[in-house]
């Protein structure tokens, strides 16, 4: 595994990993964060790590666990995906609500794809974003990502946003 934590002002990223069942399953359980990320149950929660995990030994990066550096406290999830139906690799960010309007999202997608330019010189990242979710939107353009087509990801239209590698 190349990176084991990437540090932020305030954030550390770490691998997200099969020890992180609980955190993960109560984000994905949230109403507010369903809106617009599917709903992870126990077991399908334990299928969706053991492939994160599965990313991070076969590429070397993969989805991060956000944790806040000053309380300890897992805040969500953010990093690299590889989606080999497009064969492109997506930031993506899913926080707590109550880490939401503090800019860390931001934050934990900018280092993301920062490291993933830096070391792994992708050409470009997209951002994979669900129709009426507006603040991933914004997070999306404050990356310099912008719209470039339209998909169906996990039976749901998406607007693909992508940042070339400057």
């Amino acid at each position: 595994m190349l990176a084991s934590v990437i540090q932020t002002d305030r954030l550390d990223l770490r691998p997200l990993g099969l020890a992180d069942i609980d955190s993960f399953v109560d984000l994905h359980a949230e109403a507010w964060v369903t809106r617009f990320v599917d709903p992870y149950p126990r077991d399908r929660a334990l299928a969706r790590l053991a492939e994160v995990e599965r990313q991070w030994t076969e590429r070397g990066y993969g989805l991060f666990a956000a944790v806040c550096r000053d309380s300890g406290a897992f805040i969500g999830r953010c990093g690299l995906n590889y989606w080999e139906q497009f064969d492109e690799v997506e930031a993506a960010w899913t926080l707590h609500p109550t880490a939401w309007g503090r800019g860390y999202a931001t934050e934990a997608a900018r280092a993301c794809v920062d490291w993933g330019f830096e070391m792994f010189g992708f050409p470009r990242i997209t951002a994979m974003i669900r129709h009426g979710n507006t603040a991933s939107v914004r997070g999306a353009e404050r990356l310099g990502f912008s719209p470039r087509r339209e998909e169906i990801v996990a039976g749901h239209p998406v607007t693909v946003y992508v940042g070339d590698r400057i």
